[in-house]
């Protein structure tokens, strides 16, 4: 049996007669023909965002790299297939955001909100946000809502298994101002990702919008991403766990890539199907009961209006 074939037959299942059938894992070679389409990703000059952008590429999308870093992403977009931009992008500067959108002409079938930081030191973004919940919901907020009109297919915003560790947001003090705690300012961020997915395609289905919002997590993935923490031993753990228990920036980028090109249900959360969804192949996955809190979702919603400035700009209902 060739090596291929023993992967294909590791992830057998019985057939109906009862012989062990081989279940195919989906890849990035299955995504659907993107020419003339184009796809806008936040952090995109490295890590889950330059594969997702070199796999959409291939496929023959337009890629935008949405980078704060210019000369990274010109690096970067000199390895994305096909054609690609470079365009600056601050998620920590709602001025930085609302310059990418007022500057931004043509539509986006695909908007991935990508970017992110995790477990820094304390700190506050150029608008006084609490830094992950400022960079990884607020600024996807804002910058979401002021291109929605020109986007055509999907909203994908990428959020973490570890959206769970923590049991909902921080309504009265969401900026940790009192002791701070990386880990739990980081699980916020990642919860209101999944919320901000949720009432989004409430108020695309309630505006009569074709335009479906979803959400992935790439399990356990050895990007840079770790190298953020603020604590020392914290960084050398997460290096160890990159080595020994991560799966690949390339395998990572899998659920995202799955979230914005497959026909799923609005709302849907994409991960890995292995055990505690650390690693494997892209799947449908559940979420913590205070991720699917469809009151909390309404709420983070008016709360990200008011810090903004920014609301949801089709009409319906909402």
């Amino acid at each position: 049996m060739t090596t291929a074939a023993a992967r294909s037959w590791s992830s057998a299942r019985p057939g109906i007669d009862g012989t062990m059938v081989p279940m195919t894992r989906w890849s990035s070679d299955q995504l659907p023909d993107l020419v003339g389409k184009t796809a806008v990703i936040t952090g995109a000059n490295s890590g889950l965002g330059l594969e997702t952008a070199q796999a959409l590429g291939r496929a023959g999308a337009h890629v935008v790299l949405a980078v704060r870093d210019m000369a990274k992403g010109e690096r970067a977009a000199g390895s994305v297939p096909g054609s690609a931009e470079v365009r600056r992008l601050d998620l920590g500067d709602l001025a930085s955001v609302r310059e990418f959108a007022e500057g931004f002409d043509g539509e986006i079938a695909l908007l991935i909100n990508n970017a992110g930081v995790m477990f820094p030191p304390e700190g506050v973004t150029k608008d006084g946000f609490e830094i992950q919940f400022g960079t990884n919901h607020l600024g996807h907020f804002a910058l979401t809502n002021l291109l929605l009109p020109q986007v055509t297919d999907r909203v994908v915003t990428v959020s973490s298994g570890l959206h769970r560790s923590v049991s909902g947001i921080r309504w009265e003090d969401p900026n940790f101002t009192g002791a701070y705690d990386p880990r739990k300012a980081y699980g916020q961020s990642k919860l209101a990702n999944l919320l901000f997915t949720l009432e989004l395609q409430r108020r695309l289905t309630d505006a009569g919008s074709p335009v479906r919002s979803t959400a992935a997590h790439p399990g356990y993935s050895a990007t840079n991403l770790q190298s953020h923490a603020g604590n020392t031993l914290a960084r050398r753990f997460m290096a160890l766990g990159n080595l020994v228990v991560a799966q690949s920036a390339k395998a990572g980028a899998l659920p995202t890539l799955y979230a914005a090109t497959q026909d799923l249900p609005g709302a849907s959360f994409v991960g890995p199907d292995g055990p505690l969804e650390l690693r494997g192949s892209p799947t449908l996955v559940g979420r913590s009961k205070a991720a699917s809190d469809t009151e909390a979702a309404q709420r983070l919603w008016t709360l990200s209006e008011h810090l903004t400035g920014v609301g949801f700009p089709l009409t319906g209902k909402s």
